[in-house]
């Protein structure tokens, strides 16, 4: 396997030289999700080693941060491109809309599940949806009545669960991990019971259950190796890079593996974007060859490179209808986000 250099340094710093010009530039600059990071980073890596391009400049912000600075404006101080571990909001299309930003090109690259993972020094642990909900939510119902979360031990919401505190470090709200989580586990629980009358609830308990680890993945992966009593949410193709150490969770007993993520059979799956900032196409040269990489077969196919550290692929037909809008630079509408 091929390994990716970290390439993730401090957008403000290196934006500096052309803060504020419409200064042309040779290296792409790109934001966003910590999850889609690994990917876009090995393709970078191959776009500096293979092309007359410097390797882009890459900085793991979450994919909300990433938004807010890919939808700032067309300056040339803005970023290129912006990573997401879920796709786009209508809230964020509109800001760029009210900022310039009208012509973007949306990508999608493959799938990826979100393990629920530990320290493989411990027993294998299968849990459900709702058993999750319960232990992170920060009102339960009991008695038919929505009340403070009480649940200090896993055991203490089903026996079957290990005899440990609730202890699970997590990404922060930027992050579209922690979005895809909310939405595929808390909301789609909680709009089952009825307690919530119906209705999605995704606040998180705030008295140490849940433990914000920041945007950086592998931090999570090390307080696992630490802390063996606790569990992590983050993207699957750190669970893959990480299979000695830690191991996954089934949820409602599906293991977190590549083909159950794929085909929608693992819960807690979601797809893999990114965005493309067109105003930028013609002073940003190297941007064109730098997605052409991303979106080619070498890279995001069954037989690509990417899916050797975790990507899940998708679909050949699939695959071929992204390859061509992206080829196309197909404007994205906000219809397309609803």
């Amino acid at each position: 396997m091929k390994r990716f250099a970290v390439t993730s340094i401090g957008l403000a710093t290196a934006m500096v030289a052309t803060m504020g010009t419409a200064q042309a530039r040779d290296q792409v600059r790109i934001v966003g999700s910590s999850t889609v990071f690994p990917f876009a980073s090995y393709v970078a890596e191959e776009l500096g080693a293979t092309t007359k391009w410097p390797t882009p400049v890459i900085e793991s912000t979450g994919s909300g941060g990433g938004m807010k600075l890919f939808c700032e404006g067309n300056g040339m101080d803005t970023p290129d491109i912006t990573n997401a571990s879920r796709r786009m909001k209508t809230s964020e299309f509109e800001r760029c809309q009210e900022n310039g930003v009208t012509d973007i090109t949306e990508a999608m690259v493959g799938y990826d599940g979100i393990a629920f993972a530990q320290s493989n020094t411990n027993d294998a642990v299968s849990v459900t949806r709702e058993q999750i909900a319960l232990a992170l939510l920060e009102k339960v119902p009991q008695d038919g009545e929505l009340v403070k979360n009480p649940y200090k031990k896993w055991s203490e919401i089903d026996s079957s669960l290990p005899d440990r505190e609730i202890r699970v470090y997590g990404p922060p709200t930027t992050s579209g991990t922690r979005d895809a989580f909310e939405e595929l586990v808390l909301e789609a629980v909680t709009e089952e019971m009825d307690a919530f009358g119906g209705e999605g609830y995704t606040n998180i308990r705030k008295d140490g259950a849940y433990i914000d680890a920041g945007e950086n993945d592998n931090l999570i992966v090390q307080k696992l190796q630490n802390d063996t009593d606790a569990f992590g949410i983050f993207g699957y193709s750190f669970l893959e890079e990480n299979a000695g150490k830690l191991s996954g969770a089934s949820i409602d007993g599906v293991k977190p593996e590549p083909e159950a993520i794929g085909s929608g059979e693992y819960p807690v799956s979601r797809s893999l974007w990114f965005y493309i900032k067109n105003s930028h196409a013609e002073d940003v040269p190297a941007m064109g060859d730098y997605v052409e990489l991303f979106m080619s077969d070498k890279m995001i196919s069954d037989l690509g490179y990417l899916k050797g550290i975790g990507l899940i692929p998708m679909p050949q037909d699939l695959l071929k209808e992204w390859q061509t809008n992206v080829a196309d630079r197909k404007q994205l509408e906000l219809s397309d986000l609803k």
